[in-house]
């Protein structure tokens, strides 16, 4: 369990916070050095800093949004705090200013000030940004022959963490932008839900609005790893011993909104192309022990025919392509969500974001419609993607 080694980091953390912002608190007025005050400001950074583990333990939606909102800002909080003190050292013992200047209370009040300023426009900006859905463009060309399709349209999205984060407001900005596009097919390439169906509000609405996507060949879908229902904290999952499956009655939601999901299985559209759709590597879900190879999925197709797979993970690229596979579609990543998340998530992943060849296969990786945990997307975007297709 990471998350238990983590919260005594996390506590003396927010101690590092919580004594930098008193002192700046006092230095900005006298009546911030009085002790009642101080203790008013002690509970109520207390009940953000545990806000994590009270809405654990005490659901309430209020509450979970409030959480999410936090959990984003205090990681802005800790990098801009814990840069100023770089900068702070740096100004002292390299550069070697004016110590009566740098040990200043004017000095003092006003990096403070700044300090918040940054943290307050970043988290702000981060909100607002996560819930404005772009549209991604590519182009690919598949040297094979479809029969009677030359041409088309594919719209990808993943990751709609459907729960306290995200809800029917962005599902029907989705569906506008998706149907915008006029698609010949749709696919949803994992994570629906943010591990908990109970999280949803109105699912009935939501279902509605989804089965207004127009698709000329349908609206196919696999799951993702936060497609079970399970307990998490900050993030972190708990291990127990039964097989992680997702909520009957998120394969039903699937049903009603009018999406076919795809259980490591394909099918045949217009006898044209081949649509796979692959069992999360994490969690293969209900009657899944094992998901299929990169061999076995393409061995029954006629492989003269385009091959399309949805895979939530972006994982056995070379195998897929080995495989003959012509197109796969994913998401999982999130193009890192949060900076400087972006710039550490392509150490992770051969294709953390965007489009990759490999062989003569072409592999799209979404950043996805959602977010997990901190309810931000600073330095990412929330898409759906747009794949023009020819065929040879």
């Amino acid at each position: 369990m990471i998350a238990v080694f983590l919260a005594p980091v996390y506590i003396l953390l927010n101690i590092y916070v919580f004594r930098w912002l008193i002192r700046w608190m006092g230095a900005c007025t006298r009546h911030f050095r009085k002790r009642p005050v101080r203790a008013v400001v002690l509970v109520v950074y207390s009940f953000f800093a545990l806000s994590i583990l009270i809405s654990f333990f005490w659901p309430v939606r209020w509450l979970k949004t409030l959480t999410n909102i936090w959990f984003g800002t205090v990681c802005y909080i800790l990098l801009t705090v814990a840069f100023a003190d770089l900068i702070r050292l740096f100004l002292k013992y390299v550069i070697k200013a004016d110590q009566n200047k740098l040990s200043s209370r004017r000095t003092f009040v006003t990096a403070g000030t700044l300090c918040i300023a940054v943290i307050l426009s970043v988290s702000a900006y981060g909100v607002l940004n996560g819930k404005h859905i772009r549209t991604t463009s590519y182009d690919v060309a598949i040297d094979k022959d479809a029969g009677a399709i030359s041409s088309m349209k594919v719209v990808l999205t993943a990751d709609l963490h459907l729960g306290y984060n995200t809800g029917n407001h962005e599902m029907e900005q989705m569906v506008k932008k998706i149907n915008a596009q006029n698609p010949d097919l749709v696919v949803i390439a994992g994570d629906f839900f943010d591990n908990d169906f109970d999280a949803l509000k109105d699912p009935e609405q939501i279902a509605s609005t989804l089965q207004k996507i127009k698709s000329t060949y349908g609206v196919y879908a696999c799951y993702g790893n936060h497609d079970v229902q399970e307990k998490i904290l900050a993030g972190f999952t708990f291990n127990h011993d039964e097989k992680k499956v997702s909520d009957p009655r998120m394969d039903q939601f699937l049903e009603d909104s009018g999406i076919t999901l795809l259980r490591d299985e394909g099918v045949l559209i217009e006898d044209s192309f081949y649509l796979y759709g692959r069992a999360d590597e994490e969690r293969p879900g209900r009657g899944i022990d094992k998901r299929r190879s990169a061999e076995e999925l393409t061995e029954d197709m006629d492989m003269r025919k385009p091959v399309l797979v949805i895979d939530h993970e972006p994982k056995e690229l070379d195998e897929l392509a080995g495989a003959g596979v012509d197109l796969d579609l994913c998401g999982h990543t999130h193009d890192g969500q949060m900076f400087p998340g972006n710039l550490t998530i392509k150490l992770l992943w051969e294709n953390p974001y965007g489009y990759l060849k490999k062989g003569n296969m072409h592999n799209i990786v979404t950043s996805g419609v959602g977010v997990f945990g901190p309810n931000m997307r600073v330095g990412t975007k929330s898409e759906i993607c747009v794949i023009n297709v020819t065929f040879r």
